[in-house]
């Protein structure tokens, strides 16, 4: 059973809340990253892209730029940009966008569980993207971003929930995407205990976004058993920093896909080839985004397609099932010659959040075909990681963003 529980977090002084929250590290490139702490120094990107501090020609991965995020760190602490909670607490954390609210229980999950399968992945990692935050974890001391979590809807947490968010919140403001956030601090010594009692009993926790930031954690924190070898278990270096968010709040939207070529087809070869296993029916000039599953939009040649997947292409299978599977295992791969969407730079991905118009954009400029997708369930991924398997690469768009810098984790006993 799964071992989340409260933590004493550093978090933004009253008032600081709007400037430092900040959209996850990864979400820009260099170029953004700077251009946004050049318009806001309070951005914690600037802690978390400490890059930003130098010039081009300092490397992205330097120690020195490490050894930068960790002293802004502890220079922001200092002056009263972040103040430090009292005692261990469970906090709430409220995401609005487009009117739909979904509420996660910020706290910190055990390495153990990840390590024992309690906390469920469906995606692999990639070494060198995991190394960059372990050495940022690592020399600043603290887990600055937190790894998106979720679980089944549990009765007794939603009351739980609903109560505390009766409360005034501490932090209420609205980003500058339009996304409303809120945030809660649970002191009341029961309802730390209830909710600390309620996840012990869910059998399985999921990793919903983040995966790389969760190896990272996991990997300091064996770094740290390993130089620490009378450690307990208790330290806060074996726990990670995590938002948790029950399922029948999250909304996954889709992951679409664009590609540069019809590997030598013609535009009619290519509709022929694909008749073959998907009826294809034109649907004109309007974009078209699929009503359910096994159903996919196409833009090719200033118009859009309706792809209905024929029944000897389906599969009960948790993973051959998803529609990421069927577009890749029966057109992208057989037709269009990309093996791997991982390597092959034919092939890009686009969020769901940047809409259609954006998929025809880049079939205007830098691409020859796009394909919308009905989006990934929750069910859907709960599965595949419950079967132990993987998704194929981009399968999930989640929105709105977790904001790093709301709750900071301090790896050190104190």
């Amino acid at each position: 059973m799964a071992e989340i529980r409260p933590f004493t977090a550093y978090r933004p002084a009253k008032g600081m809340e709007s400037k430092i929250a900040a959209l996850p590290y990864d979400v820009y490139n260099r170029e953004e990253a700077y251009r946004i702490v050049k318009k806001n120094p309070d951005s914690f990107l600037a802690i978390d892209r400490a890059e930003t501090a130098f010039g081009p020609d300092t490397d992205t991965y330097a120690p020195e730029v490490y050894k930068k995020a960790a002293s802004l760190l502890l220079e922001w602490i200092t002056e009263g940009k972040f103040i430090r909670e009292e005692k261990p607490c469970y906090y709430l954390y409220e995401q609005v966008m487009n009117g739909r609210s979904q509420t996660g229980i910020v706290a910190c999950a055990s390495i153990d569980d990840y390590l024992n399968n309690i906390i469920k992945k469906h995606e692999n990692t990639r070494a060198d993207k995991e190394q960059d935050r372990i050495c940022h974890v690592d020399v600043c001391n603290m887990q600055t971003g937190p790894i998106f979590l979720a679980y089944r809807k549990n009765d007794k947490l939603k009351r739980i929930t609903e109560e505390a968010k009766q409360e005034t919140p501490a932090y209420d403001f609205i980003s500058e995407d339009g996304i409303g956030h809120k945030v809660w601090v649970i002191t009341d010594s029961r309802k730390i205990s209830d909710i600390h009692e309620c996840f012990s009993e869910i059998p399985s926790i999921y990793i919903a976004d983040g995966h790389h930031r969760c190896a990272s954690a996991v990997k300091v924190g064996l770094k740290r058993r390993e130089e620490n070898s009378g450690y307990s278990g208790k330290e806060q270096f074996n726990y990670f920093l995590s938002v948790l968010f029950p399922d029948e709040e999250l909304r996954i939207m889709d992951y679409n896909r664009v590609v540069q070529d019809l590997n030598g087809y013609s535009e009619k070869e290519f509709l022929e080839k694909i008749s073959e296993s998907f009826i294809v029916e034109k649907v004109g000039k309007k974009p078209y985004h699929p009503e359910k599953k096994a159903v996919f939009g196409m833009y090719l040649g200033e118009e859009w397609y309706k792809l209905q997947a024929k029944d000897k292409i389906l599969s009960e299978d948790s993973v051959d099932g998803l529609d990421v599977s069927l577009l890749q295992n029966y057109l992208l791969n057989p037709v269009l010659g990309i093996q791997n969407p991982k390597t092959d730079r034919r092939i890009d991905f686009v969020g769901g959040i940047r809409g259609l118009e954006e998929l025809e954009r880049r079939v205007h400029t830098d691409m020859k075909v796009a394909f919308s997708l009905y989006p990934t369930s929750i069910g859907e991924l709960f599965a595949v990681a419950d079967a132990g398997k993987l998704m194929p690469p981009k399968s999930t768009w989640f929105e709105p963003k977790l904001r790093s810098g709301l709750f900071l984790h301090d790896l050190r006993d104190c």
